[in-house]
């Protein structure tokens, strides 16, 4: 008997995908199962069930750690941004920070964040997984990994959604389907493609239904198991989120102006508000992109802008958070691929910079105004604590309560941990 290898596994699992896509769209005449297809089939329960959830900002295109939560007082390399001090005593951040400087009690800073690539695509995966990119696997992202471990947080709304354009996400990576985030390119629009075409009556698409139950019958037969289940749960949980009062969770435009003002008239901003009030409604995980950091000219000129609306989404969002009851239960999680170069180049801006970068974290499980590691007196290496990315993901495991330290087998027969079984800096963790 032949073994499967890797890249049969894979082909066989795309394949699957691409047939209920095929069917979803064609049979159904609905576009809403593309988006929602892997998050609706998690474990679904008629209740909210207890258990930590996750705000993940990502900042693509590497943040500046001296121009933002490491800065360099009377030195050369902090250029032109001034440093402003913190709640903290004798904590400074980037003077465009300033709401993020008064809730720095709020805050745990990493500030001797390393790491290995300098490149963006790959900086990015292991930021989200924990681990290389490989060729012959795909990684779990740490949002899927907690949706796998606690399961959705509602019955009705998927457990896992990200807010942003969602480029070369790993996603489920080889976990099941059911745990891939649902892509939500524009926090103004939501969830799009939620209500039946015009042209399509209850009647003609309960028939449309069971004409699709009809047509893969045999495939369903052939490839019964456990991640055809999950499609099949899909399904059921996307027709009946349709025309749901729950997709209201994804209307920004509920929130008062106020509110809306709070957070910034940003992308990211509004993106931010989007997580808040998706959290809120019992969604487990949210991750918001927000791709301005790769300033390698004009760095001084484009700076106010992208820190501008990191501290007005940010802060908001933690303060909204905490006063609905939330960050208790809410994790949020700042983070960036790698930092920039102490060096201001020939075209007045910074390079990638692996090295040495900050990253933070606020809410549940986390000790507010720490301040963990140093970089060096110019911010170009570490110079007390190195932490990596696994020992920073798998601090987020440890403060979300998941089982880092657990192996999991991929389908490979290969073990993996949450957060890449790095270890937990025990000093930010409540």
């Amino acid at each position: 008997m032949r073994m499967r290898n890797t890249t049969d596994w894979l082909d066989e699992r795309v394949a699957r995908r691409a047939m209920f896509g095929r069917l979803a769209r064609t049979t159904l005449g609905v576009t809403l199962l593309d988006g929602l297809g892997s998050s609706l089939a998690a474990a679904a329960s008629g209740s909210k069930t207890a258990g930590m959830n996750l705000i993940i900002l990502s900042m693509r295109g590497a943040m500046s750690h001296l121009d933002t939560f490491d800065p360099k007082p009377g030195r050369e390399e902090q250029g032109e941004t001034k440093p402003i001090q913190t709640k903290t005593p004798g904590v400074m951040f980037g003077e465009h920070l300033p709401r993020l400087a008064a809730q720095s009690d709020r805050l745990a800073v990493i500030r001797s964040m390393t790491t290995e690539t300098g490149d963006h695509q790959q900086g990015q995966y292991v930021m989200r997984t924990a681990y290389p990119v490989l060729g012959s696997i795909r990684h779990p992202s740490l949002g899927s990994w907690a949706l796998h471990v606690q399961g959705k947080a509602s019955r009705e709304l998927p457990g896992y959604v990200l807010v942003g354009n969602g480029n070369e996400h790993p996603g489920a990576g080889f976990l099941d389907p059911s745990v891939t985030p649902v892509p939500v390119a524009d926090p103004e629009l939501g969830l799009e493609n939620t209500v039946r075409p015009a042209y399509l009556t209850e009647k003609n698409f309960n028939r449309r239904l069971a004409l699709a139950d009809k047509i893969d019958a045999d495939f369903k037969r052939r490839y019964a198991g456990p991640q055809l289940e999950a499609y099949n749960q899909m399904y059921k949980d996307a027709v009946r989120l349709l025309g749901s009062v729950d997709l209201e969770a994804f209307d920004i435009a509920k929130e008062s102006e106020q509110t809306r003002e709070r957070y910034g008239s940003s992308t990211f901003g509004q993106g931010c508000l989007l997580a808040r009030r998706l959290v809120e409604a019992g969604v487990r995980c949210v991750e918001v992109e927000y791709g301005k950091w790769d300033m390698h000219r004009e760095i001084f000129e484009e700076l106010p802008e992208a820190a501008g609306n990191l501290d007005a989404g940010m802060s908001a969002l933690i303060a909204d958070l905490e006063e609905r009851g939330l960050l208790a239960s809410t994790l949020v999680v700042l983070a960036t691929e790698f930092g920039r170069t102490p060096r201001i180049n020939e075209n007045a801006g910074r390079d990638h910079h692996p090295a040495v970068f900050s990253c933070a974290l606020a809410g549940a499980g986390v000790k507010g105004g720490a301040v963990f590691g140093a970089s060096d007196e110019r911010g170009h290496k570490p110079d007390k604590d190195a932490v990596s990315v696994p020992d920073f993901l798998s601090t987020v495991a440890a403060a979300c309560g998941l089982p880092h330290d657990k192996e999991f087998m991929a389908p490979n027969g290969r073990p993996f941990k949450i957060g890449g079984g790095g270890k937990p800096i025990k000093a930010v963790l409540a």
